[in-house]
């Protein structure tokens, strides 16, 4: 359903998307993760056609949009960066305009307009001057515009931004749900977000590819992949720590302070699992643990890794 093709964005000398590719199909979630000025944005204007590319294109449902940029269009709903909006008009003046504006009419208009703004909790603000709104409902006045004429392709530049933790799970929920009939490319610096409703993750930094995997095997390259916090009586941390470092397949002990209390972070050589080295040591020195958790691994630490050492990143964007 997507489909881009080494696209590259110069403005004058800097390049700002450098070679980027990609595929995806129906029912996939792309997170599109990167620092700010990665190229997130930019890249995404290119597939909708919002900025012309250097080079390359983008394919969408079929349509070149470097090409056929109407009938690509057709198949894409874009929330940009900021939700522009007219702001002396209401939501429902709005998108009544948008319903417009994309073909429909009468009875279909109206409708269209009432199912979006149910879709995205708009009914309370919808005769209210967008000017007057909050960030978090300008958003998902955005959001509704996107959403109005259900696309093919919806491509989501950080849409959740400005929203309150409830309105954040709400339009999760609703990505969720819509997912499988559809192809989402999502833009965002919410690692959470990417656990939450992505089937896949790009991370781009200086305009490049680094990463294209699903976050259960970007995790899996984190330093945390089974790595195991344990927890102690105060009397033992330091010998447990000595202990632990002598075991073959323990690469580091450190002790840490964090939300739970005093702890130790056991790391694995790899990735590879200790659970029952550490219980084997617990048992024979008749020590007792008060908790004990194994780590499936951060999205958080690979990202830091990747995109500030991207020297070490070529092996990950296969």
């Amino acid at each position: 359903m997507i489909d881009v093709r080494h696209l590259r964005k110069q403005f004058g000398p800097f390049v700002a998307v450098d070679d980027v590719s990609f595929a995806m199909g129906r029912g996939e979630v792309l997170g599109f993760l990167g620092p700010n000025g990665a190229g997130k944005s930019t890249t995404m204007k290119m597939i909708t056609g919002f900025l012309a590319p250097t080079a390359g294109t983008a394919i969408v449902c079929g349509a070149d949009v470097t090409r056929r940029p109407i009938e690509a269009k057709r198949r894409i709903g874009y929330l940009p960066e900021g939700a522009p909006a007219y702001p002396d008009m209401t939501p429902a003046s709005f998108l009544d305009f948008i319903a417009r504006v994309r073909g429909f009419g009468g009875g279909d208009a109206r409708r269209r307009v009432e199912h979006a703004a149910e879709l995205v909790d708009l009914r309370g603000v919808l005769h209210q001057p967008i000017d007057t709104l909050s960030k978090g409902f300008k958003r998902r006045v955005g959001l509704a515009q996107a959403l109005l004429h259900d696309p093919d392709v919806l491509i989501l530049d950080e849409p959740t931004d400005g929203l309150d933790p409830n309105q954040k799970h709400e339009v999760r929920r609703l990505i969720s749900e819509i997912a499988a009939e559809k192809a989402i490319i999502i833009s965002t610096h919410i690692l959470e977000e990417v656990d939450a409703v992505c089937t896949r993750a790009i991370i781009i930094a200086r305009g490049r590819v680094l990463a294209d995997a699903t976050p259960t095997e970007l995790e899996a390259r984190s330093r945390y992949h089974n790595a195991v916090r344990l927890e102690l009586d105060p009397e033992l941390m330091a010998p447990m720590r000595q202990e632990l470092l002598q075991v073959p397949l323990i690469a580091e002990v450190d002790e840490i302070d964090d939300d739970e209390g005093r702890a130790l972070m056991v790391f694995p050589h790899d990735g590879h699992p200790i659970v029952a080295e550490i219980g084997d040591l617990l048992r024979a020195r008749g020590w007792e643990a008060r908790s004990f958790r194994v780590e499936r691994g951060r999205l958080d630490d690979v990202f830091r890794r990747i995109t500030t050492r991207p020297d070490e990143t070529t092996s990950l964007a296969a």
